[in-house]
């Protein structure tokens, strides 16, 4: 076993940006949590409406085109989406030191009510009582800032005492002033929020803008959390 495998087994999650660039892999998808796989490994999950550009941001952030599926369709990740680093084979003293979740995209409207609310209770279970959960990070589509259902959202991490961090996606298809603008107001909206983690990241998948930052955010969550 390797020297990161000990530290892994040591419970002592070593990550830094390279960790984001090694090959991932999908572990598998929870529909119901029963299909959860135990916990292990410290997890950070990815939250947001369901055209926020989610599994294109978590692609970009691995630098592995179409390991998260993307689908022009909203609502398309309807499970609790696994991924770990590659080369661990997940025995005692052997798990990979953090774990990625996809979560289903929320705010879609085509969705049968019945399916929307199976799947909604399933998301809010998992964040409710995941103890190896560090933190969540909550898109938000820079061209539309936070809206109701994302404030919802947020309501629902406060009461859970759930950390999490906002992240802004696809500040490419505005403007730089019109992006200082957002961030300001957004960390307005964050500083009334008591499990609101105060730094926002800002990111483009399609240029690639913010993502060394992001790892960095992640990284300090697994660690220090």
């Amino acid at each position: 076993m390797n020297a990161s495998h000990d530290d892994a087994a040591a419970g002592k999650a070593q990550i830094d940006r390279g960790t984001f660039l090694r090959p991932w892999v999908f572990l598998r998808g929870a529909p119901a949590m029963k299909f959860l796989p135990p916990e292990g490994p410290p997890e950070v999950a990815f939250a947001g409406r369901s055209n926020v550009g989610k599994s294109s941001l978590i692609n970009a952030l691995i630098v592995q085109r179409g390991l998260a599926r993307t689908s022009n369709t909203p609502g398309r990740t309807q499970e609790l989406n696994f991924f770990v680093p590659d080369g661990y084979t997940g025995a005692d003293g052997d798990l990979p030191p953090m774990a990625i979740i996809d979560m289903p995209g929320y705010g879609f409207a085509k969705a049968p009510k019945a399916q929307v609310d199976a799947w909604t209770e399933m998301v809010f279970d998992y964040l409710r009582g995941r103890v190896t959960l560090k933190r969540v990070f909550l898109l938000i589509d820079a061209r539309h800032g936070i809206k109701k259902n994302d404030e919802e959202v947020m309501d629902l991490l406060d009461k859970a005492a759930v950390s999490y961090q906002v992240v802004l996606t696809k500040i490419d298809k505005i403007k730089p002033p019109a992006v200082e603008k957002l961030l300001a107001a957004t960390e307005a909206q964050l500083r009334k929020r008591a499990a609101a983690f105060p730094e926002i990241v800002a990111t483009s998948s399609e240029k690639g803008q913010g993502m060394d930052e992001l790892r960095d955010a992640i990284a300090r969550a697994v660690t220090d959390g």
